[in-house]
């Protein structure tokens, strides 16, 4: 017997935005987004974080995507039943961060539709994230994050709640480490 999905309603920029558990079925939508991001990011010049083609157009790409879906907890955010953000928790950090030597919970992925940009939707999925970091028993939540070009990543985490604490590299892409106590 399957139990219905766990939902939440949140404001975001003053619209409610629903935030529902996601899973296998949501790679395409994770894709697009990413793909959208992409997009953004070229548009500005900022081709460090993910490089200029688009995720779908690379299989190791989407294969990546997919095993990060299925091996974490995806939350899907939806502004009228579009997917409009993607958060994925998992219980370790990514290849290539430290351990945390404790029990926590790790964001593996968040990416927001640019086009709904200034509605708050990474917030409500990175309140969620709390929640839900609370909801495990956890005390501590971790991400990492594209440490190059002006920081503007690192600077998004810590208006946040976050704390940098370490730099890596994976390759020549420079990271950040940053943590929340909750």
């Amino acid at each position: 017997m399957s139990r219905p999905p766990r939902l939440s309603e949140v404001s975001a920029g003053g619209e409610s935005v629903r935030i529902r558990e996601g899973g296998p079925g949501d790679v395409p939508a994770v894709v697009a987004l990413l793909d959208g991001a992409v997009e953004w990011l070229v548009a500005r010049g900022r081709t460090g974080q993910w490089g200029t083609e688009p995720w779908s157009a690379r299989p190791e790409a989407v294969e990546r995507v997919t095993e990060i879906v299925r091996s974490g907890a995806p939350w899907m955010a939806e502004l009228g039943g579009r997917p409009v953000g993607v958060i994925v928790l998992a219980p370790h950090g990514s290849p290539g961060v430290p351990p945390a030597g404790e029990p926590e919970v790790f964001i593996r992925l968040l990416v927001t539709d640019r086009r709904f940009a200034g509605r708050d939707i990474g917030g409500a999925l990175l309140r969620h994230a709390v929640e839900e970091t609370r909801r495990q028993g956890r005390g501590l939540l971790r991400v990492d994050c594209y440490a190059g070009g002006d920081g503007a990543l690192i600077e998004y985490y810590t208006r946040h709640g976050f704390h940098p604490v370490e730099r890596f590299a994976v390759g020549d892409w420079p990271g950040q480490l940053l943590a929340q106590r909750v």
